[in-house]
């Protein structure tokens, strides 16, 4: 397995693992719910339901985050080879390696840091279509780009 193929998987697997999580804890609100409609307390019962009911909304929205981004993830081919940054690249510079993909956060993969970034982010827009040997600037800092992949 290569190295760009370790990474895809190992975010693939986050992202499997965060819908899983979701999942668990959105049906556990929605037995909590369903437990707490049996209740006749009153007022505070009132409030315990609709409490229960905006949290399972906030994790219903991130779930369907999450699924969201495994989808954009399996869109990515980590075999393709190109020569220029497109999404799925695997970009070293001096700064960093990125995978070019969505905003996952950072991973260790063989003892290197690697960050997942959207190319639509503001870094991520200035690392797409650049080319080994290529240099910019953002935020101060100056990045040159050592291999795509």
């Amino acid at each position: 397995m290569t190295f760009k193929e370790k990474i895809f998987q190992l975010y693939k697997q986050k992202v499997e693992d965060k819908i899983s999580l979701l999942k668990k804890s959105y049906d556990e609100l929605t037995e909590s719910a369903a437990n707490e409609t049996k209740s006749t307390a009153g007022d505070k019962h009132e409030t315990a339901l609709a409490m229960l009911q905006i949290e399972q909304e906030n994790m219903g929205r991130q779930l369907k985050e999450a699924i969201n981004q495994k989808s954009i993830l399996e869109k990515i081919d980590p075999t393709l080879h190109t020569i220029e940054t497109v999404k799925g690249s695997i970009v070293n510079t001096n700064k960093g390696i990125f995978f070019m993909s969505i905003g996952l956060g950072k991973i260790l993969v063989d003892d290197k840091t690697v960050i997942a970034l959207s190319p639509e982010s503001p870094l991520g827009l200035q690392l797409m279509h650049k080319k080994p040997g290529d240099e910019f600037s953002f935020n101060n800092t100056s990045y040159v780009i050592e291999k795509v992949d």
